[in-house]
């Protein structure tokens, strides 16, 4: 048990879940299912009764040897890319959403990032991830009197969470340190095992820093500019040498946004110290195998920091790349003449890679157009910026009734190998009664849901008893239901669905049509728009 839930495989494969939802049923809800805390929590009487329970035991041995399969089988990697053997690509981001019980992420850009770390499990492809591990991670949020956001920060129990702090052979904490203006910040590293892959997180909150430092990694996307610099100064910059402390040696950089395009230049100046190459040799050897994924459609989103503060951070930097502080601040200037302009990080994670892509192909479009001026030779349409459209992990977005009914149908294979038309065209085998009623199972769950969540904030908010009392009627279960639920920002527009008042009248007061929408997310405590 203990293995499987320091595996965070668990949290996309229903049959682990269902493991330890039998164990507590109360407690794993209560402690958000977290099987690490669980099992830490989970009375001893309890253990002793399923010790002794043979059918417990039985579904035990079953989900661990399907848990060991999935470790030790062959996978699509080895079948199709046998020549890569020793290949590795690192995977830097700022947050990750890989379950609820970890939380160090905020939105779409983290659950993306989860998601590829899964997928690249299922897949085989030898993918570590980089990122930090936030004391009190981004926010919950609750409404006052007024239903305007509130922010409650929980500070994280690191030693309760799926994850374990990496260790010497001595038992001592590994650390890496890096060099800000005002002394050395030290960072533990801790991982977090993802079916066949690592995470590894730096964690700065440690005894040996000094206070300001170890607030580093104390909030997702809080704090002001000086605190972001730090934080994807210890992102890219940290997080190389951590992987270097680790013996690992990546093929491919990949940036997950302009966040940790620092890595660049650090991997310049590792370069540059190890093998006495030039900085153009090394700026070449470096770009060439650096990959930049932009999220952002607007320049507003993209951090920029004045030349200033990059003389603080970066004044070394200048000297041990060999170069001018111009060129230097060239590198994350859309005009590297002029002197004015801020240091943006989307710029420099873009002119130090050799690949560039959008997440779907009118945000490559877009992005094309925002950053057509780094290349004002090129036609527009020549500018180096493809797209990848974003995906998701199908196993962690398909609930376990419709995973059962794919597989009676299609096959375990189905989510396995998802890409297979052949899998698909079974779906004619597949009764449409059975189809519909599990997806009106799922849209009942999702409306009792709502139900329980909105009751819970009604009472919180001191709401009146009949306001409270209505919310077991809210929502129709058998409405067509849409939900809108994202991080809120004004630029995703969450007011767009009202700017036709009289055509979503008629829409949501169909007789024959019902249609109900649900709104759910956040906004960063300073976005007050």
């Amino acid at each position: 048990l203990m293995e499987m839930a320091y595996n965070m495989r668990w949290c996309w494969n229903h049959d682990t879940i269902d493991l330890f939802r039998r164990l507590d049923r109360d407690l794993w809800e209560k402690i958000h299912q977290n099987p690490v805390k669980m099992l830490g929590a989970i009375k001893q009487e309890r253990l002793a009764e399923v010790e002794s329970d043979e059918t417990i035991i039985a579904q035990m041995e079953r989900v661990y040897n399907d848990f060991q399969n999935y470790i030790g089988e062959g996978n699509w990697f080895e079948q199709f890319l046998k020549d890569h053997k020793g290949f590795q690509a690192a995977y830097f981001s700022l947050e990750f959403g890989l379950t609820e019980c970890l939380p160090v992420y905020s939105g779409g850009l983290g659950i993306l990032a989860g998601d590829h770390l899964k997928s690249a499990s299922d897949l085989g492809v030898p993918l570590i991830g980089i990122g930090l591990l936030y004391t009190k991670g981004y926010f919950t949020q609750y409404l006052n009197l007024d239903g305007w956001q509130q922010e409650r920060y929980i500070d994280n129990d690191f030693y309760t969470m799926p994850l374990r702090q990496v260790r010497d052979e001595n038992g001592n904490p590994i650390l890496i340190q890096v060099e800000y203006p005002d002394g050395i910040c030290n960072a533990a590293i801790w991982k977090v095992i993802v079916g066949r892959n690592p995470l590894y997180l730096l964690d700065t909150n440690i005894p040996e820093n000094k206070p300001e430092f170890r607030t580093i990694t104390a909030q997702l996307y809080g704090g002001d500019l000086e605190m972001r610099i730090r934080q994807e100064y210890l992102l890219g910059i940290g997080g190389v040498r951590a992987l270097f402390s680790l013996n690992h040696h990546a093929n491919v950089y990949h940036m997950n946004e302009g966040h940790s395009a620092f890595l660049a230049l650090e991997r310049m100046r590792m370069y540059m110290e190890k093998y006495g190459i030039t900085y153009a040799e090394a700026r070449s050897v470096v770009r060439a195998s650096n990959v930049f994924t932009t999220h952002t459609p607007v320049p507003a989103g993209i951090d920029v920091f004045p030349p200033d503060m990059m003389d603080r951070y970066f004044a070394t930097f200048y000297r041990n790349l060999g170069i001018t502080r111009e060129k230097f601040l060239g590198l994350g200037r859309i005009n590297p003449q002029d002197n004015n302009e801020g240091f943006c990080m989307a710029v420099l994670a873009t002119r130090l890679a050799a690949f560039i892509n959008g997440v779907s192909e009118l945000h490559g479009e877009v992005s094309r157009k925002m950053w057509h001026n780094i290349w004002p030779a090129l036609p527009l349409e020549e500018v180096p910026i493809t797209h990848v459209t974003n995906g998701v992990h199908p196993a962690s977005w398909i609930s376990k009734e419709m995973t059962d009914l794919l597989n009676r149908y299609l096959g375990p294979r189905c989510l396995k190998t998802p890409t297979k038309k052949d899998i698909w065209e079974r779906m004619d085998v597949m009764p449409a009664e059975e189809l519909w009623r599990t997806h009106e199972r799922r849209r009942e769950r999702l409306v009792s849901h709502a139900r329980k969540r909105l009751r819970q904030q009604l009472i919180d908010r001191g709401a009146p008893r009949g306001e409270v009392e209505h919310a077991a009627e809210v929502l129709d279960p058998e409405a067509l239901t849409i939900g809108f639920a994202r991080r809120f920002a004004t630029y995703k527009r969450g007011t767009l669905l009202f700017h036709n008042p009289e055509r979503l009248l008629k829409i949501l007061n169909s007789k024959d049509h019902p249609v109900q929408i649900i709104f759910a997310g956040k906004a960063h405590p300073r976005d007050t728009m």
